[in-house]
Parts: structure tokens; C-alpha cells; sequence
């Protein structure tokens, strides 16, 4: 019997870094020239583009030679790197223009602060390599001091130092990375997302909203008040400012870390996982303040991607269900029933009463399910099309 294959992936690792303050120099002074790089070959493409011309990365990569030239300070960077910040750029526009075709909101490509641009690339693995544990080696900048706390996996294609919160990141984007290998699993789940509680699925407890930016509310804007009035540019404003970011910082790995782990322990458990098709962006809209506030402290639309991708790599069964009438229909009879957000109790003629985020997890289930066998069926159909082709 041939060995089964282990399929792949293509996964970031995240380390911190502990650079010099000779290098932090360094990098800072990177970060400005990228930034302004970025900006110039955004200005370049706007005044093309007023005058009828198309520029792309092809047009405006070879003239880094004759900026290097004009601009000695450029040369201190690496090359690559450079060649990177004009791909960032080319990547924003065709972004832009996918948008634009599918209709949605275009977003054009807007020219960096200096708070807005806080990572740089090496592209290849040429330009950077791993010494022993604990020092990275960065193209035309040397060793820098890492902290490995868990191996690297398949092989790094890129590596990007990043600046967060005052502290500084390597992320290696890897590929050929081995799948991770999950217990088998034959359980069927849905999960209505909510605010009351975080997730609801059909068995089981359910999962509170930990609401981390709630939490942080307060935190965060006394830390607003401060930095307000500090004057800008002084050093007051720079700590000011450092520490707010640290408190944004920790919401933040707080949410993904909870995330992260609710999404490990449902593939783990589960082999069909059924969800909502959320479309956080224009509940926002919709929403008052105070209710827009809470949709965003979810970060609905993260998580399932979290989980999306655990249960690809799980080879689990992931399936979005249309979100409309999910909580309004009885999971029973199917008598559809509107309700108000401060009605918590599913009361049906037919005699079923349980509670409303239980009876839309049954519901988000049952589409679920229908959805999978559905595409089964078209699967079963495909495969004997292209037989009796062959044949």
C-alpha cells in the first residue's frame, strides 16, 4: 500500500526579535526611505495616469539604479527590498481594480504616514538566513537576535521585520509546510454567532463574548485623553502615543488568541461544521453606535476565517449557510416568525420552545447539511460525466 501523502501548506511563522539600538536606528530609517519610496511611485502613477500613461511595477522598478544614484542613502537598503515596496504598491492597485469589476467599494490607494508604514520585506531567502537559535542575518544589516520559541516549518520564501507597539517582529512566510495532524472526528455542528453569547452550537455549552474591546473601553480612552494633549513631536507625545498602541496591541492578541483556540477545539471535534454567511461590514452600517461597536469587538468575519482554514487543513467539511431566517424559522416546523433582538426564547405554535440561539444553530445545521449533500450529488454527477466522456 503507497504511503499517504501529507498534504502542504503555505503557513507565517511569528518571532520576536531583539535588535540594537544601533539597529533599531537602522531599521527606522528603512522603514522612512520604503515609506517614501511608496509615496513616490504613487505620485508617479496618479500624474501618469491624469496624462493618459499606464505605469506598473515593470516600468517603475528599473529606475531604482538612477535613485540609488541621485539618493546614496537609498543604496544602504536592500535591493530587494526596494523591489518589494514597488510590488506592495503594484499589488494595492490590482487590488483596487478587482474591486472595482466585482462592484465593490473601490479603495484607492492612499499614500503612507509615517504610522501607517511599519514593515519591510526581504522577498528572498538569498537575503536572509537563520543562524543557529537565535540570530537572524538580514541583507546589508547583519545578525539580529531572535527568539525561536517554536520551529520553522517547510521553507521560508520571505521574511518580513515588522514594528508593533514599540516592539519588533520577523515573520516568515513558509512554504511546503506539513499539514497538522487532527484526531478523526464524526461529529456535525452549527454555530450561530452572536453578541449575548460569542457562539452557540447545536450541542454543547455555549461560548460567552469575552467583548475585549469593552473591557479595554475605558483603558483606552483615558490613554486617548493623555495623548491629546501631549504636543505633537515631543517626547511625551512619543510615550503617550507607545503606550496606547500597547493597549491596542494587547486587545488585539487577546481577540486572536481566544479565537484561535475556539477554532482548534471545534475542527478538533468535528468533522461537518455549518455557519452563518455574516456580512459584518454592512450589519456595521446599519447598526447604531453602541451596536456597531460590539459587532466590531467580535470580529465575526476574522474568526471564521481562523476556522475556515483550520478545517481545510483538518480536511474537514466547512460549509456557509445564507445568514437570512435562521433565528425567525422553527427549527421543528418550519413556521417562520419575527422577532425582536430582545426576544432570547424560541416559542413556536407547534410546541417548541427553547432558546433562540439554540433553535438558529439547529437551523444553521440542517442548510448545512443540505448544502453538503447538495454538492455531493454534483460531485457524483461530474465524475460520471467525465467516465462516459472517457469511455
Amino acid at each position: 500500500m503507497a504511503d499517504m501523502v501529507v498534504p502542504t501548506f503555505r503557513r507565517s511563522f511569528k518571532y520576536r526579535i531583539y535588535p540594537t539600538k544601533a539597529q533599531i536606528k537602522t531599521f527606522e530609517s528603512w522603514l522612512e526611505l520604503c515609506r517614501e519610496l511608496y509615496n513616490a511611485a504613487l505620485e508617479e502613477r496618479r500624474e501618469a495616469w491624469k496624462k493618459g500613461v499606464s505605469i506598473n511595477y515593470y516600468k517603475q522598478n528599473p529606475q531604482l539604479p538612477a535613485i540609488k544614484k541621485e539618493r546614496p542613502e537609498f543604496g544602504e537598503v536592500y535591493s530587494q527590498v526596494l523591489q518589494d515596496v514597488l510590488g506592495r504598491l503594484d499589488g494595492a492597485f490590482q487590488d483596487f481594480f478587482r474591486r472595482i469589476k466585482l462592484g465593490q467599494t473601490p479603495g484607492y490607494p492612499r499614500f503612507k504616514s509615517r504610522d501607517r508604514y511599519n514593515s519591510m520585506t526581504w522577498p528572498q531567502n538569498a537575503g536572509f538566513w537563520l543562524i543557529d537559535t537565535n540570530k537572524l542575518h538580514l541583507g546589508n544589516l547583519g545578525k539580529v537576535r531572535i527568539k525561536l520559541h517554536r520551529a520553522l516549518e517547510g521553507r521560508p520564501k520571505t521574511c518580513t521585520v515588522k514594528r508593533e507597539a514599540g516592539k519588533w517582529y520577523a515573520l516568515f512566510s513558509c512554504s511546503d509546510v506539513p499539514g497538522r495532524v487532527y484526531p478523526p472526528a464524526t461529529g456535525e455542528i452549527g454555530i450561530d454567532m452572536g453578541l449575548t453569547t460569542y457562539a452557540t452550537p447545536t450541542e454543547g455549552e455555549k461560548v460567552e463574548n469575552p467583548r475585549w474591546y469593552r473591557k479595554t473601553e475605558a483603558k483606552l480612552a483615558i490613554a486617548q485623553r493623555n495623548l491629546s494633549r501631549k504636543k505633537r513631536g515631543s517626547k511625551n507625545y512619543a510615550e503617550a502615543k507607545q503606550r496606547l498602541a500597547k493597549l491596542r496591541a494587547k486587545e488585539a492578541n487577546q481577540r486572536l488568541d481566544f479565537q484561535h483556540k475556539l477554532a482548534h477545539r471545534t475542527v478538533c471535534e468535528n468533522q461537518l461544521i455549518a455557519v452563518e454567511d455574516l456580512k459584518p461590514e454592512e450589519m456595521i452600517e446599519k447598526s447604531s453606535k453602541g451596536l456597531s461597536k460590539s459587532i466590531s469587538d467580535a470580529a465575526w468575519a476574522q474568526f471564521l476565517a481562523i476556522l475556515a482554514c483550520k478545517a481545510e487543513e483538518a480536511g474537514r467539511q466547512f460549509v456557509k449557510v445564507p445568514a437570512w431566517g435562521t433565528s425567525s424559522t422553527c427549527s421543528s416546523c418550519g413556521t417562520v416568525k419575527q422577532k425582536t433582538l430582545s426576544e432570547r426564547v424560541h416559542s413556536c405554535p407547534c410546541g417548541l420552545v427553547l432558546d433562540r440561539d439554540i433553535n438558529a444553530s439547529l437551523n444553521i445545521l440542517r442548510l448545512g447539511r443540505s448544502l453538503r449533500d447538495e454538492h455531493r450529488e454534483a460531485s457524483k454527477e461530474e465524475s460520471i460525466t467525465h467516465g462516459d466522456a472517457s469511455c
